[in-house]
């Protein structure tokens, strides 16, 4: 079992992460939380697609891996896609609640559009700067990721499915990134939706750069 110190080694196993891919909020420009069922869209299932069509490419043949979720709809239906590629069975995949989106509160639902510029972002860097009513912080986004990954061996390699702002908090704790002090928390660089990275022991490598556009709730 891992520790909450700091120590997030993979024991030398590949962990890949992905996002799922775009939803009709992301289309519509809504704000997803977790509570609401957001399918989605042709695009994400091509998104799906594309990352599946990668990674059975990149492990150049059938590779036994463990599957890992986000309890939500969409993360599932993302990870499905992926598993038709590599030959996985969907069925064995153990979702946690812990690798959901951040909360967003009262905002969940809300078209970004209404908020009247309550929702403070850092463009530059794709963060969201306002915690949302009732919502949490990336720093509660740490804390849950940690209780995760204590929970894990890492005796085989891993593929997951999570959120655009869990992924990235996750990537950074894995990677050693620092907390950036706006946010109070590490965070890995943005990627564009559709895009997949495998990290082991600290290192990260791009398995597949998607042409969707950056993270959203």
């Amino acid at each position: 079992m891992s520790n909450l110190s700091g120590n997030f080694s993979t024991n030398g196993k590949r962990l890949f992460i992905a996002r799922h891919g775009e939803t009709i909020f992301n289309l519509a420009g809504r704000i997803q939380g977790n509570d609401a069922h957001t399918p989605l869209t042709q695009r994400g299932f091509a998104q799906a697609d594309e990352m599946g069509r990668a990674l059975a490419l990149y492990l150049g043949g059938f590779c036994d891996l463990d599957l890992v979720a986000s309890d939500t709809g969409r993360a599932l239906q993302t990870l499905s896609i992926v598993c038709e590629h590599i030959e996985l069975d969907w069925h064995n995949t153990t979702p946690d609640s812990r690798l959901r989106e951040i909360n967003m509160g009262e905002w969940e639902g809300i078209y970004y559009g209404k908020l009247n510029g309550q929702l403070k972002v850092d463009y530059d860097q794709g963060l969201f700067l306002t915690q949302a009513p009732g919502g949490e912080t990336y720093r509660d986004i740490v804390n849950r990721l940690k209780t995760w990954f204590a929970d894990q061996v890492f005796d085989r390699d891993m593929l997951l499915i999570s959120h655009g702002m869990t992924s990235r908090v996750l990537r950074g704790l894995l990677t050693g990134q620092p907390s950036l002090e706006l946010i109070d928390a590490p965070m890995a660089e943005s990627l564009p939706q559709g895009s997949m990275v495998q990290i082991v022991d600290g290192a990260e490598t791009i398995v597949h750069l998607g042409a969707g556009e950056g993270e959203k709730a």
